[in-house]
């Protein structure tokens, strides 16, 4: 155990909830997630209080009881922090974090509005090309437009193609379309994993990630660059993230100027976007310089997974981590005290 895990030797044990599961396609991901987190939290010498939404949207216990919406709300109000490791829909969009904020506790996170925008693909790319950070040429598709009629409109773009929904994880629906005429089925399969589809130009660089996260002073702290393995199929799929195969390379091998335009990048994107907690900004490293593939408010967070894996790199191990961002998430929500206050007080005094 280093020093920055160890349990603090004067102050009272803290109740943190952890709050995991989903009613999403990457349910088991972030189940994942929050058994290490909680084992991270009693490591750090505090109790953690696991609490599980189930593949139905149901709130269950640390023991898998049920528990009424009325009650979950009441179990996460009796914890000190709130450490919610949701990935997907209804979860890192925004929806936890503004139930947690209108019922005034404290949370680990990006608040609703950098959620939203982040999760939103198309939406991302609009605000990054506003502060000056590349995208690839994209077209979005909507639900209610032919999938048919889609390569007319992607002419102006360079292929080979990625075709992902706009919101979503864990590269579900993503596929890369080499011949235009394929571009409708690789649309269909994209809707299964959600309504709008962007269709972007394939962008030929080396994949290179960057986490960042504000602490309890307010200073950004980013974790090592992590440069990903590039597969066959020229990109990182669901497969190769949870296959063990894939190949990182931390920290990236990177000039000093490409390590100075991806930081850049990275923090002008997070206060852009609102963020809290701490976020994984993903890049293109190309010979005409960076490219923003997507940005992921609520990443994947075992202990191997890839943030961590970044602030182990500079020296933050795993519980370290995990303390840094509850000891933030706690003087972010002292500055709301009187209204917490108020709010725990009506949530105990609820029938």
């Amino acid at each position: 155990m280093t020093a920055a895990s160890s349990p603090h030797p004067t102050r009272a044990s803290r109740r943190i909830a952890v709050l995991g599961g989903g009613a999403n396609d990457e349910h088991d991901v972030s189940l994942a997630s929050a058994a290490a987190v909680a084992r991270a939290v009693r490591r750090l010498g505090d109790t953690a209080v696991p609490v599980t939404i189930d593949r139905d949207g149901g709130w269950l216990d640390a023991d898998g009881r049920p528990l009424s919406p009325a009650e979950a709300v009441g179990l996460l109000a009796g914890c000190d922090v709130v450490f919610p490791v949701l990935h997907g829909v209804d979860g890192e969009d925004g929806a936890i974090a503004g139930l947690l904020r209108l019922t005034s506790m404290p949370f680990v996170g990006s608040p609703v509005r950098a959620g939203a925008l982040a999760m939103d693909k198309a939406v991302t790319k609009l605000l990054a090309e506003t502060v000056g950070v590349r995208t690839a040429g994209g077209v979005l598709v909507r639900p209610d437009e032919e999938a048919r009629a889609v390569p007319d409109r992607v002419r102006r773009l360079a292929g080979p193609f990625i075709v992902k929904p706009t919101s979503g994880g864990s590269s579900n629906g993503v596929s890369r379309v080499d011949d235009p005429a394929l571009l409708p089925a690789a649309i269909e399969h994209a809707r299964e994993a959600g309504e709008d589809v962007l269709v972007e130009s394939f962008v030929v660089g080396r994949e290179v990630d960057i986490a960042l996260f504000r602490d309890r002073w307010g200073v950004l702290r980013a974790g090592a660059t992590l440069e990903i393995g590039v597969p066959e199929s020229g990109f990182f799929d669901r497969e190769r993230k949870y296959d063990g195969t894939a190949r990182f390379t931390v920290p990236a091998r990177l000039e000093a100027a490409e390590l100075a335009s991806i930081d850049r990048a990275a923090r002008a994107l997070y206060e852009a976007l609102g963020c809290d907690g701490v976020a994984r900004f993903d890049f293109f490293v190309t010979v005409d310089g960076v490219v923003l593939n997507e940005v992921n408010t609520s990443p994947g967070f075992t202990e191997r997974s890839q943030v961590p894996r970044m602030y182990e790199a500079v020296g933050l191990d795993y519980a370290g981590l995990v303390g840094e961002l509850v000891a933030a998430a706690a003087v972010r929500a002292a500055g709301r005290a009187p209204a917490r206050a108020a709010g725990r007080a009506a949530v105990r005094a609820a029938p």
